[in-house]
């Protein structure tokens, strides 16, 4: 395991602790102090066993991710020190980077089939944030990564800001903080934004992809405040049925497969299937979430065509 992939591990299991603690600290504030929040232990079992093994599969994968950034190291424009500066700029760079993959996650089917996983609990609380895809570096967003080391920034660097979104964006998991200070809200990604995002009221889909900044949100037109009077309803558009945690992770790549191969179809149409946004079908018998807004009239009436 080289040097890369060793602080990644580092950084996780450090959190670990502190990750279960809080979620202890919720299912307290839940159970005795009528916090807001809601307790499911069946559910939050699936997500920290989900968790705990994404981990593992994610961790034996990481040579990949791994390997393509020491490939791009060799093409360096210039070499950045570390510095503090260099540092903050790599954090900001890299949540932008974050935004353009999640953001890409919901609206490409094949990275989407990995990222459902997290979206799939009908619940928001600090057990759910643990519950993540298992193939994160087969979706082809790793990428993404990829220009920061080009620019100059060490791999080592931009693993390491990555690992701190990661951690950071646990703690948006919770219904039990309402609102942060105004000026908090303003810059960063908290609770309420992140409640948005997790919700399937038409008003609230495809937005607030942001890691740590919401100012991604608000400059690239995805922003959606929380509406005290019509809160977020957790889930997918078509929830799952059952706690089967292997279930959850093969759902939409069999979905995938099933569509693919179906008889009649052009190159074309397969292919879209694979990466379409979510929802989409050749003959428009489905809805993509951009279909669910116009229809619930977000958007302007202009009808869906299927593909030809």
């Amino acid at each position: 395991m080289q040097i890369e992939e060793l602080i990644a591990v580092k950084v996780t299991l450090t959190a670990i602790p502190v990750f279960f603690l809080a979620i202890a600290i919720e299912l307290v504030a839940v159970k005795f102090f009528a916090q807001r929040g809601s307790l499911n232990a069946k559910d939050d079992g699936v997500s920290i066993f989900m968790g705990l093994f994404s981990v593992i599969t994610n961790g034996a994968a990481a040579f990949l991710t791994v390997g393509m950034l020491y490939w791009a190291q060799n093409y360096q424009l210039t070499i950045l020190p570390l510095t503090v500066t260099t540092l903050v700029a790599c954090f900001v760079l890299d949540d932008l980077r974050y935004y353009l993959h999640h953001r890409i996650a919901h609206r490409c089917r094949w990275p989407w089939a990995m990222h459902i996983i997290h979206h799939s609990s009908r619940r928001f609380s600090m057990a759910v944030a643990l519950r993540q895809g298992w193939t994160k570096h087969f979706t082809g967003t790793t990428l993404l990564k990829v220009p920061l080391v080009l620019v100059g920034f060490d791999p080592l660097m931009v693993i390491f800001c990555g690992a701190l979104n990661a951690v950071y964006q646990f703690f948006l998991h919770t219904e039990t903080v309402d609102k942060m200070p105004r000026w908090f809200e303003a810059v960063f990604n908290t609770p309420s934004h992140h409640r948005v995002h997790h919700g399937n009221n038409p008003q609230y889909l495809d937005a607030n992809y942001a890691g740590t900044l919401i100012i991604w949100d608000k400059m690239f037109g995805t922003f959606a405040a929380e509406d005290d009077a019509d809160r977020p309803n957790y889930g997918l558009v078509k929830d799952f049925e059952h706690y089967n945690p292997f279930r959850i992770f093969i759902h939409e790549y069999w979905g995938i497969v099933k569509d693919v191969l179906r008889p009649g179809l052009s190159p074309l149409q397969r292919l879209l299937y694979i990466i379409a946004p979510p929802g989409w079908s050749h003959d428009g018998s489905r809805l993509t979430s951009t279909d669910i807004k116009r229809e619930a009239g977000l958007l302007d009436d202009t009808p869906r065509a299927p593909a030809e």
